[in-house]
């Protein structure tokens, strides 16, 4: 399997310093980040919660859609976020909780067979492992209305 990078640049002190982020593939690009668009939800740029919560939504809609179609019920449609969770402590900061919040449309399953594959496809993605330090919720609706 291929490795994957990414880089991150960072000028100044945190509070007003301000930095860069690119991928090897080019996808971000000196995409800019920010005290401020990570700690107050202002100003241009991403923060590192984001690109960790559009990684992790990524990895399990993909462990999703493969476990459901091994089933045999392939998803039409299926859209995740991931809402990541960034609490001050004692001693800086930390992540307590990543929540899944999973809509997806897959003809022909039972709610019963959807609820058991999301879930196992949260605690079995690859990123979900990673992030296990983490309480990962997972709230999986069925939206087709052609369910087993």
């Amino acid at each position: 399997m291929p490795t994957r990078s990414a880089s991150a640049h960072w000028s100044g002190s945190l509070s007003d310093g301000s930095g860069a982020i690119s991928t090897e593939t080019g996808t971000l690009s000196e995409t800019p980040y920010s005290f401020n668009s990570r700690f107050k939800g202002e100003g241009q740029g991403t923060n590192p919660e984001e690109l960790l919560g559009a990684a992790h939504a990524a990895c399990f809609t993909m462990q999703l859609s493969h476990m459901l179609a091994e089933a045999g019920h392939p998803p039409t449609r299926a859209d995740t976020t991931a809402k990541v969770h960034l609490d001050q402590v004692d001693g800086g900061f930390e992540i307590p909780k990543i929540d899944l919040v999973l809509m997806a449309d897959v003809p022909g399953v039972s709610d019963d067979e959807f609820q058991r594959i999301a879930k196992k496809a949260s605690d079995t993605c690859p990123l979900s492992k990673v992030l296990d330090a983490a309480e990962i919720t997972l709230d999986a609706t069925l939206t087709s209305d052609t369910a087993a």
